[in-house]
C-alpha cells in the first residue's frame, strides 16, 4: 500500500478546512495509508525583515528535514514548481511507485514558502497554480487533487 506523509507548516485553524481535509484523508484510505504532520510556523513581527524571513524559513527546514524518511519520494509545494493536470499527477504518482517508492511525502511551507534548503531537496517541485492560496487552503486542495489521481490510477469514476 502506498504509504503518503503531507508535512505542513502551520495549523489549520477553521473547522470546515480540517473537515474537509479529514475527508479526503479518509476516502484516501481505500488506496494509501495517509500521515498528516503539522509544523510550529515561526512568529514574525507584523512587517518581518527579510532577514527575519530568511531566519524563520531556515528554523522551519529544520522541522522539516526531522520529518522526511530517507526512503520518500519528497515533492515540495512551490510556486516555481510544475503545474500538471490530474492525469498528469497520476501518471506521476505511478511512475514514483514502479520505481519501487512507496511514500510520497509532500511538503506545505508558511505563508512565506519554503526554504531553499527544503526545494533544493526534494525530487519534484509541484505547483497547484499560477494563483495564490492561503497555505491552509492549498493543503485542502493537495488532499482533493491526490484523492482525484488516485481515483484515475484504480479507475474509478470520480474523475470525470
Amino acid at each position: 500500500m502506498l504509504n503518503i506523509k503531507i508535512i505542513a507548516t502551520g495549523s489549520l485553524k477553521e473547522s470546515y478546512l480540517r473537515d474537509a481535509c479529514m475527508e479526503y484523508k479518509k476516502r484516501l484510505g481505500a488506496w494509501a495509508k495517509v500521515e498528516e504532520i503539522e509544523l510550529k510556523e515561526e512568529k514574525l513581527p507584523e512587517a518581518p525583515s527579510q532577514g527575519q524571513i530568511d531566519l524563520s524559513l531556515e528554523r522551519e527546514a529544520k522541522a522539516i528535514f526531522e520529518k522526511i524518511s530517507n526512503k520518500s519520494y519528497v515533492i515540495a509545494m512551490c510556486v516555481e514548481g510544475k503545474q500538471l493536470s490530474s492525469e498528469e499527477l497520476a501518471s506521476k504518482i505511478e511512475e514514483i511507485t514502479s520505481c519501487g517508492k512507496s511514500e510520497i511525502c509532500f511538503i506545505i511551507g508558511s505563508s512565506f514558502g519554503l526554504h531553499k534548503s527544503v526545494k533544493d531537496r526534494a525530487d519534484y517541485k509541484l505547483s497547484i497554480s499560477k494563483l495564490t492560496f492561503p497555505h491552509q487552503l492549498l493543503r485542502v486542495i493537495l488532499y482533493e487533487t491526490t484523492y482525484r489521481s488516485l481515483s484515475i490510477v484504480n479507475g474509478t469514476k470520480y474523475h470525470k
